[in-house]
């Protein structure tokens, strides 16, 4: 084994990296790529994890294997000062190539956000263009049994409940359209919103928040929403903000609760889209087709099993908004060992 002298990059002020990550993507194909694979139309991922703030980041880039250099497209989305793979807590990722199916499939870890003591007493603690997309493995789909369609129109301060049996495991994809007429009326200017300082869903604007609630108690004393938020700037354009809201998940009190997200980007003419997967204590919810994701890690003491509730809310002053609703109950996974004889 030999050693490249040099370093493949750096970027100064960023801390200790770990869990790095580096792999190629096809700008022209959907599918993945072995690791092995460079040329025209691939570009590269750098991914780190930061250990100063324990957060994914990543950058798309060249690589240059004759002088063993990586260049990032953006030197203003570099690693560690720019896009971020999830927006929650979720933490030292790894990719893999799977070969048979031609895709790249990613794993985190979504660390605990309460106290150890209270870990232990679970006992089930401690699972351990210009961006990528992510999205859930086909596999998942296999677990979704029964499912409901609902549509609703949401008018200004509406929460609307969506019946289901329990929503402690669901797989929700959900459609939202704006009323386009609130667009050319919007005279407010909502200067560098932002969802970690913004107060959450529960903080009002002409244009947001609206979107789901999951997670939640018959009473709304325990909710998690995961919702969009449109501001507008002092130059007019409009930019979507796709956050999640810890601020009210869990009545007991030694719990993280914070407000995660950022901007997403949106094509013209698109609806905002939202799929959100529900597992007890862990929500992973992926904007407009995966361009951001978000994984919450909560504890509701109330909205639990049978108690879980789901709904739709439109939280804005002034806008009307139209929902498309499609949810799978699901099934537990049954995890079955290795089969090491078929290597």
């Amino acid at each position: 084994m030999s050693c490249l002298d040099g370093r493949l990059h750096e970027v100064p002020g960023t801390g200790m990296w770990e869990c790095i990550d580096f792999y190629p993507i096809s700008l022209t194909e959907s599918n993945g790529l072995d690791t092995s694979a460079n040329g025209q139309g691939i570009k590269h991922v750098m991914k780190v994890s930061l250990d100063d703030d324990k957060n994914d980041y990543y950058a798309l880039g060249t690589y240059d294997p004759i002088k063993n250099k990586w260049t990032p497209d953006d030197p203003e989305l570099d690693v560690g000062i720019g896009l971020r793979y999830d927006y929650g807590k979720y933490y030292a990722s790894k990719t893999f190539y799977d070969q048979n199916k031609k895709r790249r499939i990613l794993w985190g870890w979504i660390r605990e956000t309460d106290a150890e003591a209270l870990d232990i007493l679970k006992g089930w603690a401690f699972c351990s263009g210009s961006n990528i997309i992510q999205w859930p493995v086909e596999e998942v789909e296999s677990l979704r049994s029964d499912s409901l369609e609902f549509n609703a129109k949401l008018e200004p301060g509406s929460v609307v409940p969506i019946e289901v049996d329990s929503g402690s495991q669901l797989d929700i994809v959900a459609s939202f359209e704006l009323d386009k007429e609130t667009f050319e009326e919007t005279t407010e200017a909502d200067v560098g919103y932002d969802c970690p300082t913004s107060g959450g869903a529960a903080n009002r604007g002409m244009l947001g928040p609206f979107g789901i609630v999951v997670l939640a108690d018959e009473n709304l004393l325990e909710l998690t929403p995961i919702y969009f938020y449109i501001a507008k700037g002092p130059n007019g354009k409009f930019e979507t903000h796709f956050c999640a809201d810890e601020l009210r998940s869990s009545v007991a009190p030694d719990v993280d609760k914070i407000v995660y997200g950022s901007k997403v980007p949106v094509l013209d003419g698109e609806n905002l889209t939202i799929r959100s997967l529900v597992d007890h204590s862990i929500v992973e919810s992926f904007a407009q087709g995966g361009r951001r994701v978000i994984t919450s890690r909560i504890y509701p003491t109330k909205a639990i099993d049978g108690a879980a509730r789901v709904f739709l809310f439109n939280n804005a002053t002034s806008a009307s908004v139209t929902a498309s609703v499609k949810i799978w109950k699901m099934d537990s996974a049954n995890i079955r060992p290795f089969p090491l004889n078929q290597l």
